[in-house]
C-alpha cells in the first residue's frame, strides 16, 4: 500500500473525531478567514485542497461564486457532504482528490486555498504544480501551514514515535522559509505574509501568493 493510501486510511479513521474537535484558536482562525475574504469579490471560482470536513470551504462559500474542495480521505468528504446538505449551501461541492490529479482544465479557478495541509503532503512539489495549473494567470493561492521546525523539540521527537505506532500520518518538518521557497519555485509571487494566532507563539504562517 502506498504512503498516500496509508494516510487516507489514517484520516478516514480520525475523521469523525476530527469533525467533533473544536478549533483551538478560534480568534486566530477568524483572522485567517477575514484576510482570505479580503481578496474575494464574490464572483470567484474557488478551489480548496486538503479540505478535511469542509468547515473552511463552507465558511468561505458565501464570499465566492462557487467552491469545489477535495481531500484524500473519503470519510472526510462524506462528512463535508453531510454538512453541505445540513447548511443548504448550493455553491459548494466536495470530492476525493488532490491538486495534481484534479480533473478540471487549466486555469479553471480564480483562487485556491490550502489551509493546514502542505506539511501533510509528501508530494508537495506536485501538489503546488497542480494548484498552479488549475489557477488562471494572476490567480491567488492562499495558504496557512503549521511549521514543525518552529515548534518544541520534544514534540518534534514524538512525531516519529507516533507514526511508528500508527498514531500520526506523514508530517514534514518545514519552516516558514521552506514554505515560501516552495511556493515561489512553483511559479508564484508572495503578496502577503501574516501570523494570526491570538495567543502564544504562532507557528502557522499565512501566505497569499499570485500565480505568475
Amino acid at each position: 500500500m502506498t504512503d498516500a493510501a496509508n494516510d487516507a486510511r489514517f484520516w478516514d479513521r480520525a475523521a469523525r473525531k476530527y469533525a467533533a474537535d473544536p478549533i483551538k484558536d478560534m480568534a486566530g482562525y477568524e483572522r485567517t478567514l477575514d484576510r482570505a475574504r479580503a481578496y474575494l469579490t464574490g464572483n470567484e471560482a474557488a478551489y480548496e485542497f486538503g479540505c478535511g470536513t469542509g468547515t473552511t470551504a463552507l465558511r468561505l462559500a458565501p464570499f465566492v461564486g462557487r467552491i469545489v474542495a477535495t481531500d484524500i480521505s473519503p470519510e472526510m468528504i462524506a462528512i463535508a457532504r453531510e454538512r453541505v446538505q445540513a447548511d443548504g449551501c448550493a455553491n459548494a461541492a466536495f470530492d476525493v482528490g488532490t491538486p495534481d490529479t484534479a480533473p478540471w482544465p487549466d486555469g479553471a479557478f480564480d483562487v485556491a486555498f490550502g489551509f493546514n495541509v502542505l506539511h501533510l503532503v509528501a508530494g508537495r512539489e506536485a501538489a503546488l504544480q497542480g494548484v498552479h495549473r488549475l489557477l488562471k494567470p494572476g490567480g491567488l493561492f492562499i495558504s496557512k501551514t503549521p511549521c514543525l521546525k518552529e515548534i518544541n523539540v520534544l514534540v518534534r521527537l514524538a512525531v516519529p514515535v507516533m507514526q511508528a505506532i500508527g498514531k500520526a500520518p506523514y508530517v514534514a518538518f518545514l519552516s516558514a522559509g521552506d514554505i515560501e521557497q516552495m511556493v515561489s519555485a512553483a511559479g508564484f509571487d508572495i503578496v502577503e505574509r501574516g501570523r494570526h494566532a491570538s495567543r502564544g507563539r504562532d507557528t502557522r504562517p499565512f501566505l497569499v501568493a499570485r500565480r505568475r
